[in-house]
């Protein structure tokens, strides 16, 4: 889902949290959001969702973030609110190996019901506690390249790397609709019309060569 908003936004982007129960889903986001951390957060019951502007290229971006419940018994409820994502955050916990081996199901799960070109961030959460790690960082790069996401690892008690993933994750979902749109007024442009002159190829290369500064 990528709006054009009437007020003082360009778009709106939907991206959701996904994850295990208790790999600190909600923390993230309350991080993003807000810049706080809860020590008594609560497990998430269906769908929230939180939002905050971010300026990317000049354009100024409100991110729509929604928070997914991990327990199985919402997982009818909360796979709804895949479609028109445009990005997610894969989550697990780096001192729970059982919730790194689920993330399979996760990625099945929001690849059947989300978009093809859906920008995802593999998030390994709870680096502040190393001395009880059960899953190594060249664990998680290594799931990361074999899938084609992009990975990093985070602790949203420290606050290490929450706003680097989601911007990441932003900028990347920024890239796509920008290449989307000249894509679009390319055709456009290209396209015999009754009355009109087509671009020739000079005018097309220019158009990409104005739209790449914006990239």
């Amino acid at each position: 889902m990528a709006y054009a908003l009437d007020d003082d936004c360009d778009y709106l982007f939907k991206a959701v949290l996904i994850g295990d129960s208790a790999v600190g889903k909600s923390n993230l986001l309350s991080r993003f959001a807000g810049g706080e951390f809860r020590l008594d957060s609560k497990p998430t019951i269906g769908v929230e969702f939180a939002c905050r502007k971010i300026r990317v290229n000049n354009k100024l971006i409100k991110a729509q973030i929604w928070d997914t419940a991990g327990q199985e018994r919402f997982r009818a409820i909360t796979s709804s609110y895949y479609r028109g994502a445009l990005g997610a955050l894969l989550v697990y916990d780096i001192t729970q190996r059982s919730t790194f081996h689920n993330l399979k199901k996760w990625l099945e799960e929001l690849r059947a019901m989300g978009d093809s070109d859906m920008v995802i961030v593999l998030v390994g959460n709870k680096l502040d506690l190393q001395d009880k790690r059960e899953v190594s960082e060249e664990e998680g790069r290594y799931l990361a390249e074999r899938e084609g996401l992009s990975f990093m690892e985070t602790s949203t008690l420290e606050n290490i790397n929450v706003d680097v993933a989601f911007v990441h994750m932003i900028n990347q979902i920024h890239k796509i609709i920008s290449q989307k749109n000249l894509e679009a007024k390319i055709t456009e442009a290209t396209t015999p019309r009754a009355g009109k002159t087509l671009l020739d190829i000079d005018e097309v290369s220019a158009i990409k060569r104005v739209n790449c500064c914006f990239q």
